[in-house]
């Protein structure tokens, strides 16, 4: 490499990292207990867990879920209906005052017995509400999403410009040395040119998945525009239901329809992902993976019967497929130990890399303070000899 691009590929790296590295350490840091936050909700009492039944209870209607958790606020309507991947007893009924409620009140209710289990906390709780809104948006909204996710893309240049400079600088040395005989410095830099090389891949995925999700209010709305948009269009400008078919029987329905599917979550008409006129059904497969990639089925909320469902267009597809990758949620407890690790690399590297740039600015101004206190004495000579 010549020593122009030499120089020229330092600099993308010095000013990539530094931009990024304060936001990225806050990435890594509430990262962290988002990687587990099941077993950290379970801790702190905060995570819904179903009464214990024998396996081969059956589950009761969901009509009558529905209605057990009207019940607590018989003046709200219905607005979703979910269950998570790893805890099929439970039915998380979202109600509120209208289809777009942000207030809304959400409530757990046993998929056996019908029975309200609780009214969770939200997103378990004040601590694990707060770290995930910084990790997504850092309480800024929209804007707050989309600048975290230029900061992921800086972190992409950082991480290419690395790997760009690592053969130059690590030319004399083998591959992962680490001088410990030289300066705590040297043995820094070392350290961190064996972490962000070792680590290369992962922060490269992780960062390019985080970039990704921060775009997922406009792939939604650009979905909701457009391709929901053209599956709602026969009744477009008709008047908004008044009185609902069971929304049992459509699950149903939509079950028999997608063999070997479950569903995700429900959408009920009037809301985002539905429209004044269907139920929106959202259906996702049983294995680790296929179960983030969801399938929309519309439901006359009317009638019950099924008047449109199709496949996913490849942007959503690869923005589900992003967030397994990205939280690392996905592969049980071996995954999560090796994302946490992972991530605690991260901040080891990036809090080196500021660490080595604070040094190095340092050494900078002494050695300019330096020659600034040799030119002095000069100066004054020269100006007495005049």
């Amino acid at each position: 490499m010549s020593p122009n691009k030499l120089r020229l590929w330092s600099w993308i790296h010095k000013w990539s990292s530094l931009v990024c590295t304060v936001f990225m350490l806050l990435l890594c840091l509430t990262g962290l207990p988002l990687i587990y936050h099941h077993e950290i909700g379970h801790l702190l009492g905060t995570d819904v867990e179903a009464p214990a039944m024998p396996v081969d209870t059956p589950r009761g209607n969901i009509d009558a879920v529905l209605a057990s958790a009207k019940e607590l606020y018989p003046n709200k309507i219905a607005m979703y209906m979910s269950q998570e991947i790893d805890e099929p007893a439970i039915w998380n009924v979202t109600l509120g005052d209208h289809p777009n409620d942000e207030h809304y009140k959400p409530i757990a209710v046993d998929a056996r017995t019908t029975k309200v289990i609780t009214e969770p906390a939200f997103e378990g709780g004040a601590f694990m509400s707060t770290m995930l809104r910084l990790h997504v948006d850092l309480f800024a909204g929209l804007y707050g999403q989309l600048f975290l996710g230029f900061m992921g893309f800086l972190l992409i240049v950082a991480v290419v410009s690395g790997v760009v400079l690592y053969a130059p600088f690590m030319r004399k040395l083998d591959f992962g040395e680490v001088r410990r005989e030289r300066s705590r410095v040297i043995r820094w830099l070392d350290l961190h040119n064996l972490l962000g090389i070792v680590t290369m891949v992962w922060v490269f995925v992780v960062g390019a998945t985080g970039m990704v999700n921060t775009w997922a209010d406009l792939l939604l709305k650009y979905w909701q525009n457009n391709e929901l948009a053209v599956m709602l269009k026969p009744y477009e400008g008709q008047p908004q239901v008044t009185r609902m078919s069971s929304i049992h029987d459509a699950i149903v329905r939509a079950e028999t329809a997608e063999p070997g599917m479950k569903v995700a979550f429900v959408a009920f008409p009037g809301t985002p992902f539905s429209s004044p006129h269907h139920y929106g059904i959202f259906m996702r497969g049983e294995e680790a993976f296929s179960s983030r990639l969801y399938k929309p089925v519309l439901i006359d909320a009317a009638t019950g019967d099924i008047t449109d469902r199709r496949e996913l267009p490849w942007y959503l597809t690869a923005l589900l497929l992003s967030q397994p990758l990205h939280f690392g949620d996905y592969g049980g407890q071996a995954m999560k130990l090796l994302w946490a690790l992972l991530d605690i690399a991260t901040i080891i590297i990036l809090g080196s890399g500021l660490y080595l740039w604070l040094k190095r600015s340092r050494k900078t101004r002494v050695a300019q303070a330096g020659k600034a206190s040799v030119a002095e004495p000069a100066l004054a000579r020269s100006r007495e000899a005049s």
